[in-house]
This record gives structure tokens, sequence and C-alpha cells, in this order.
């Protein structure tokens, strides 16, 4: 299923205001685009083997290793790749979850979390818990 890029931007633009308010606030500095698809350089150096999928990715320092001179630095970048979503989704409704979890993951990295803590952040959201506390 394709979805124009200003509809596929609405839900990323959607799924960015479902983040508890409290992470939303500490989200400085920090620019979300959509991009067709991943760089071959990109897929290269994150070992992305044939036929696996890149939905999202953080360029960035994480919140955690910045230090006091961090500052005048260049927004760190969340880059959400609409193709290789749309190729994985089976519906509409598929594409939605795709960019939630792409999103949240995404910030997760933002926030210096391991894979694991933003698996159980994901976990939570989708199972209706609150992620508030997480």
């Amino acid at each position: 299923m394709q979805l124009t890029r200003e509809a596929f931007t609405r839900l990323v633009e959607e799924a960015l205001t479902e983040i508890p308010r409290r992470f939303r606030d500490a989200m400085t500095n920090v620019a979300v685009v959509v991009e067709d698809e991943p760089p071959p350089h990109v897929l290269e150096e994150l070992d992305v083997e044939p036929g696996e999928s890149l939905f999202g990715l953080y360029q960035g320092t994480p919140l955690p290793e910045r230090s006091w001179t961090h500052g005048n630095a260049l927004p760190d970048r969340i880059s959400i790749y609409q193709r290789p979503i749309e190729e994985a989704a089976e519906d509409h409704e598929d594409i939605i979850v795709c960019v939630a979890e792409t999103v949240i993951h995404e910030f997760g990295h933002y926030f210096g979390l391991s894979e694991e803590e933003i698996e159980a952040i994901e976990d939570k959201y989708w199972s209706g818990e609150s992620v508030e506390d997480a």
C-alpha cells in the first residue's frame, strides 16, 4: 500500500503527538524527516542484509552522552523511511502501527535507551498501558 508523502508525513506527525508530554518537552534540537528509503551507504554501515528493512534511523548524540559543551550543535536527525514501511505493511492500519513504533523506537535512541528498554516501552504502548512511567 502506498500513501502520498503528505499523508505519510501526517502519520509521523500524529505519532509524535502520542509521545508522552514529559518526553516531548525534553525533545529539543532534533529534526524528524520523512525520506523515501535509506541510502545504500547507511544500509552498508549498519550491516543491513539484503531482504531486511530499515524503517528509521537516529543520527546524533543521545541525551545521556552529552556534556555541557554540546551547545551550538546541528540538530540531531531522525529519518523515517516511507518505502520500507509501506512495503512491509499489509494495510493502512499496519502502516500506522509501523510508523508509531518507528517513531517511538528512534526517539528511544535519542533518549539513550537500550533496545530492550525501547521494546518494553513499545509493548506497553501497544497493550494500552501508560508509558508515562517508562
